[in-house]
């Protein structure tokens, strides 16, 4: 299964707006899907390395060994979730996908998120 299906299957989602399959190193996306309507998935994607970066250095500095699941950015409209890739071949991607707060049931998307994730290899 392709970057592209992974993303188009995290698309079925309720309430999904967008989402970006994500190379930490880079911050680049690698693969988009969704009509964003003014969210420019490039930035989102660079900018959301810079949150992952940013949690994964304080977890460091607390001597926290553990796992990011997930971060969850709560907006006024949307949620916003940022998925680290847990397959090895997949260690250094994330998936990011904002839903819109009115359609989107959190537990499901956060369920149906871990499902696509595991999957997700280079």
């Amino acid at each position: 299964m392709s970057y592209q299906d992974k993303l188009d299957e995290i698309m079925e989602i309720d309430g999904a707006i967008a989402t970006a399959l994500v190379d930490m190193d880079s911050g680049m996306a690698l693969a988009t899907s969704g009509n964003p309507k003014g969210l420019d998935l490039e930035v989102a994607a660079a900018g959301n390395t810079n949150v992952m970066k940013a949690k994964m250095n304080t977890m460091a500095d607390l001597g926290l060994k553990e796992n990011i699941e997930d971060i969850l950015i709560t907006l006024d409209s949307q949620i916003h979730m940022i998925r680290p890739a847990t397959s090895e071949s997949g260690k250094g991607l994330f998936i990011y996908v904002a839903l819109d707060k009115k359609k989107a049931n959190l537990a499901m998307a956060r369920h149906k998120l871990r499902i696509v994730e595991k999957g997700i290899e280079i």
